[in-house]
């Protein structure tokens, strides 16, 4: 097997941006409000990545359990930041604490026990394990939350009218709302669940590909990537159901009765 790594140049990766230059030109015909957008995407992304791939060059060579932690609550942080940016209404500062809690519980009680129980790597700070794993779940469990809330927020809105009847017949606000947090259940993990659908026939995941072109035998790579996919899928349930069990009470009075 040719083992043999290909180092982009500057110029090749320049290359690449053809595909943002394909995606700006299709807004502006469709007359699609997107452009700036975009732009700032594919700028932030790219200054990110570089950053990081220095922090991370630091990191790898100077390993250290309070580095890695600190990294790792920096990624938490900045995705409960993230959450609250992308729903903008309903986030009042009881539901702002529940998603922080969410999020931080899940990710790090999943995280912990991928790590130690199914990689098994040491020491158990290793960042070159510990920090990517680490992306990968709170990445996605980000991603399912942010799903959540919109849905348990947009549901009980929508809904409220229903909401108030069940109520009104003697059911609890548990009760009366087990509808909207399933759905809102539902919707946050379905994107996990069609990744898995599709993984291998559709399309090959981003860390099976970068460690079959790293050379690493397919066989073993792909044995990673099941074992990841499992984690992500058990860090997003958890993180998502923590968030729906304790959000919809936001919803409520101490009466058992909906806010107005």
């Amino acid at each position: 097997m040719n083992n043999t790594i290909i180092d982009l140049t500057i110029w090749q990766l320049a290359a690449a941006y053809v595909f943002i230059l394909m995606l700006l030109v299709i807004v502006k015909i469709r007359k699609i409000p997107r452009s700036k957008e975009i732009l700032i995407s594919s700028l932030r992304m790219t200054i990110q990545l570089l950053l990081v791939g220095y922090i991370l060059i630091y990191l790898f060579d100077n390993p250290h359990p309070l580095w890695t932690a600190l990294v790792v609550l920096l990624m938490i942080t900045f995705a409960v930041w993230n959450i609250f940016r992308r729903v903008r209404s309903g986030l009042d500062k009881k539901m702002k604490q529940i998603i922080a809690v969410s999020m931080a519980a899940g990710t790090l009680s999943s995280l912990i026990y991928f790590n130690v129980i199914v990689i098994q790597f040491s020491p158990w700070y290793e960042p070159r394990y510990f920090i990517p794993i680490a992306g990968m779940i709170i990445g996605n469990s980000m991603t399912g939350v942010t799903l959540g809330v919109q849905t348990l927020t947009e549901g009980m809105k929508d809904q409220r009218h229903r909401v108030e009847s069940a109520l009104m017949l003697g059911a609890s606000p548990k009760e009366a709302s087990r509808k909207i947090v399933n759905q809102s259940f539902d919707n946050a993990i379905l994107p996990t669940i069609n990744s898995m659908v599709g993984t291998g026939i559709v399309f090959l995941p981003g860390m099976m590909t970068g460690q079959i072109l790293a050379g690493v035998n397919p066989v073993t790579a792909i044995e990673y990537q099941i074992a990841i996919l499992l984690g992500v899928t058990g860090a997003v349930s958890l993180t998502v159901i923590l968030f729906v069990q304790n959000g919809y009470k936001v919803f409520f009075n101490d009466k058992s009765q909906l806010r107005g």
